[in-house]
């Protein structure tokens, strides 16, 4: 066999074993995907209705309250970043640190100190190579979150908003996720969780579209203890959503990376096989050309000596 064939044999076993590992990853990411888009659904509903309970009771009242209290000079907000633990995704962790640096460029242009919480370990590389201080980081559960983990999330972030800015203390809390829209569409968005904004909220209730107005209420024991109780359940459900919205776009990202990445696998062991073929036909041809040539020698050689 010659040189150049066995180039190529080695390139197409080397390929095709690269295009088992991506096949395999591309089905597993298949299932993953479909577990976490019906969880997203299954948790998206509470979340919105829980925004509407809150957004009730902020406008049933008149109490201050961290959840729906804007400062009147803020100065500090805290960022929470959703990236990826692993690769293997195009560009789901780019976008999303992308878009976390465009909201951190905008909250420093209108004069706000960033506080860092990153999810994930791609951001939190992205963070430790600049050298950029992460007040908490969390990783080793992206692809499978729980409510468990939101809560652990949200609890010092909560700390964080109901603490004064002079201890250590936010006005604002940020997030940045991946929002799932469907299998071939994910978007890295920013939205602000805290303080609620009460007119955003009201575009998206049904009740507000239709043009009723929200009814006052009475409360017992009194309004502050109603929205210091929502306060972590509404955190925490928009963090799991945003978790689980991030898990089912990473699956989905890295299924349309893995598929890409088999076909490109099958198109280069068709272009090496040809190459393949080619060398080989070459080597018959001159294989040939040399019993010819060896076999028309012996004649002459053998008409001489007659």
């Amino acid at each position: 066999m010659g040189a150049k064939l066995r180039v190529y044999k080695r390139r197409i076993r080397s390929v095709t074993a690269t295009k088992k590992i991506t096949k395999a990853m591309e089905m597993i990411a298949a299932s993953r995907v479909v577990k976490a888009q019906r969880q997203v659904a299954a948790s998206t509903p509470y979340a919105s209705e829980l925004t509407r309970a809150v957004t009730a009771v902020a406008t049933g009242s008149n109490t201050q309250h961290p959840l729906t209290t804007e400062a009147e000079q803020p100065s500090r907000a805290a960022l929470l970043l959703i990236t990826s633990d692993r690769g293997l995704a195009g560009g789901y962790s780019s976008n999303v640190l992308k878009a976390g640096e465009q909201l951190t460029e905008r909250l420093k242009a209108e004069g706000k100190e960033v506080d860092a919480y990153i999810v994930g370990r791609k951001g939190v590389s992205y963070y430790s190579f600049r050298e950029r201080k992460v007040v908490e980081s969390w990783t080793g559960f992206t692809d499978s979150p729980t409510y468990a983990d939101a809560k652990t999330i949200a609890a010092p972030l909560i700390e964080a908003v109901q603490r004064d800015t002079a201890e250590g203390g936010v006005d604002e809390l940020h997030i940045v996720f991946t929002e799932f829209i469907s299998m071939m569409t994910q978007t890295a968005l920013d939205d602000r969780l805290l303080p609620l904004s009460l007119d955003k909220a009201a575009e998206s209730d049904e009740s507000a579209q239709a043009g009723e107005i929200l009814p006052l209420f009475d409360f017992e024991p009194s309004a502050e203890d109603v929205l210091d109780a929502l306060l972590p359940r509404y955190v925490e459900s928009r963090i799991y959503n945003a978790l689980l919205q991030a898990a089912a776009s990473k699956h989905a990202a890295t299924r349309r990376a893995m598929k890409s990445a088999t076909d490109n696998a099958e198109d280069l062991i068709k272009s090496l096989s040809r190459l393949a073929n080619a060398a080989r036909q070459a080597e018959i041809t001159q294989e040939i050309s040399e019993i010819v040539g060896g076999a028309s020698a012996l004649a002459d050689a053998t008409a001489g000596s007659d």
